[in-house]
């Protein structure tokens, strides 16, 4: 009992203290993004008229977006499927999944010219025939699911079977904003690099991958990457099913990955030469070397799979590699002018702006100071 408040009010401090980072962060660098954009406007972000529309910000809002429902997925089906054994990382799961969808909806607010607006002009519009219109009303219902299950868990005597009727609803909800989110690009058939039929099922196992690879880092990170005060039903859970989910995960995504690069390599469709610039750059192997296939085989060997600190870097390197991906597809799929014969270049160059790294930062400091608030006062650990 003693080792168990100790350990609670150990969490309780590290937490305050990365909240209180994470807010001085967040000060700084939205102070500097806002005092940019009111200065320059959307000439702050290296976008252009050539057919490069969507930027940096796009990328950060697309990664936190998938990123949540890949948690809300890992949550719900434990709730419907796990058992008891996942009960010590579904709240934490629940609310990272909050905290992660809060600081990429930031971003986005920061990227529309008029984000007031957006928050009546989209839902009213009634644009039946846009799969983004469709986005927006499912992340309110998104977001309103994830809101319910929350506070039913609030409960100290919170049951599972209680919840697998909102679990069931939050997981078709998460599992329909990551697959219109897929539609929104695959769907855009005058870009080749984007359009594929297979693009919303290959984003739902890149939401899995990262919401797995975060609910790892994140637990660890509430403990202060001290593995001894980690309870041992989340020790058991991670060195068993989590550890082999994570890298059957990375494997699934991979295989994504690379079947695409093939087919972009040795295709003559016109947009498709892209993947001659994408998959030479040192980005590109580092994405997949360092991001992926390592972390696969420190969680394929028995020797480091149950290792903390195997378990932390392969969960750090794959959030890495995945927002790789991500503005390597974003990017890469506009990085063709859509007209030939247009005053530019056959591939369109872009790198962020600083504003643009800002409001990453922005991201980052306010999912995590979100998720320490959430740390501190609904005590996301006590199950385990």
């Amino acid at each position: 009992m003693t080792s168990v408040t100790v350990s609670n009010k150990e969490i309780t401090s590290k937490q305050l203290g990365i909240m209180l980072l994470a807010l001085i962060g967040l000060g700084i660098a939205g102070g500097i993004a806002i005092s940019n954009l009111m200065a320059e406007g959307h000439a702050a972000y290296n976008t252009n008229n050539l057919g490069l529309f969507w930027g940096f910000p796009i990328v950060i809002y697309d990664y936190f977006l998938l990123t949540s429902t890949g948690l809300a997925m890992v949550a719900s089906m434990a709730l419907i499927f796990g058992g008891e054994e996942y009960r010590p990382i579904i709240r934490r799961s629940l609310w990272l999944a909050l905290a992660g969808l809060l600081g990429g909806v930031a971003v986005l607010m920061l990227e529309l010219g008029h984000p007031l607006r957006a928050l009546w002009a989209i839902p009213f519009s009634f644009a039946f025939s846009s799969p983004l219109y469709w986005k927006v009303m499912a992340v309110s219902f998104y977001v309103l699911s994830l809101l319910i299950l929350q506070v039913r868990m609030m409960k100290p005597d919170w049951r599972m079977q209680d919840l697998r009727i909102n679990a069931m609803v939050t997981l078709a909800l998460a599992l329909g904003v990551t697959a219109i989110a897929g539609v929104v690009y695959g769907s855009q058939s005058f870009r080749p690099f984007w359009a594929s039929g297979d693009i919303p099922v290959a984003f739902i196992f890149e939401s899995l991958l990262g919401g797995l690879a975060f609910i790892i880092f994140f637990t660890y990170l509430a403990y202060a990457f001290n593995a001894a005060a980690v309870p041992a039903s989340v020790k058991r859970l991670f060195n068993d099913r989590l550890s082999t989910l994570l890298a059957l995960a990375i494997f699934i995504h991979l295989l994504f990955v690379l079947a695409r690069m093939s087919s972009g390599l040795y295709g003559n469709v016109e947009g498709l030469q892209v993947w001659q610039h994408i998959a030479a750059s040192p980005l590109f192997f580092a994405e997949i070397l360092i991001g992926l296939l390592l972390p696969l085989v420190l969680l394929m060997y028995p020797g480091t799979r149950i290792r903390p600190w195997a378990q932390i870097l392969a969960s750090l390197l794959v959030m890495n590699a995945l927002l790789i991906s991500r503005y390597e597809y974003i990017i890469g799929g506009q990085l063709v002018p859509l007209f030939k014969g247009s005053w530019a270049p056959e591939l369109l160059s872009y790198a962020p702006s600083p504003t643009e790294w800002l409001l990453l930062l922005v991201a980052i400091f306010l999912s995590n100071a979100v998720n320490a608030l959430g740390e501190v006062t609904l005590r996301l650990g006590r199950e385990g």
